[in-house]
């Protein structure tokens, strides 16, 4: 409809009138864009699964920094078999304890620690704070530290200690885990 040299126009947006008036030239209709927002999970507002999966990631962020933290503190104490700390440690009792005073509980074996920590991490995917273990058996473990570097407690006779993962850690490698997920 023309009146006096604009156009009046009537849209329908979402269900809803609309009356619009311009210049003449400019009267085109216009259309409403119907936009659909990703459905969240029953219960939850849009986001808040992946916002608790960031807080998740987060929180064992923290907790990894403390257990190496804590096993780089014990650098220097004796091995001893069965240690669990303060003061001697065996390789699973310096990742325990480590772990422990992360807030995670672990248990007391190589083989148990393994087998009850459901995040499994391959060598390549290893980040700081995760457990790796080595040999046959996995009777070996030690809290990676970071850079290509381990802690742990290697046997009777030495001490806790830092050290490069080199090639023969990498062949020795029988998978890893890491904690507090």
């Amino acid at each position: 409809m023309t009146t006096g040299g604009l156009v009046l126009t009537t849209t329908a947006a979402v269900g809803a009138s609309v009356l619009a008036a311009g210049p003449a030239q400019a009267a085109v209709p216009q259309r409403a864009a119907l936009v659909k927002a990703p459905a969240a999970a029953p219960g939850t507002a849009p986001g808040r699964a992946a916002t608790a999966k960031q807080s998740r990631a987060a929180k064992q962020k923290t907790r990894a920094a403390t257990a190496v933290k804590y096993a780089a503190k014990q650098i220097g104490d004796p091995y001893r078999y069965g240690g669990d700390g303060p003061g001697s440690w065996d390789c699973s009792g310096l990742a325990q304890g480590a772990w422990r005073k992360a807030g995670v509980k672990l248990p007391r074996t190589t083989q148990q620690i393994y087998k009850a920590v459901g995040k499994k991490v391959s060598w390549k995917g290893a980040v700081k704070g995760d457990l790796l273990f080595f040999y046959g058996g996995r009777s070996h473990v030690g809290v990676y530290a970071g850079h290509g570097y381990m802690i742990h407690a290697p046997n009777s006779g030495e001490k806790v200690k830092k050290i490069k993962l080199t090639r023969y850690y990498k062949r020795n490698f029988s998978g890893g885990v890491r904690p507090g997920l």
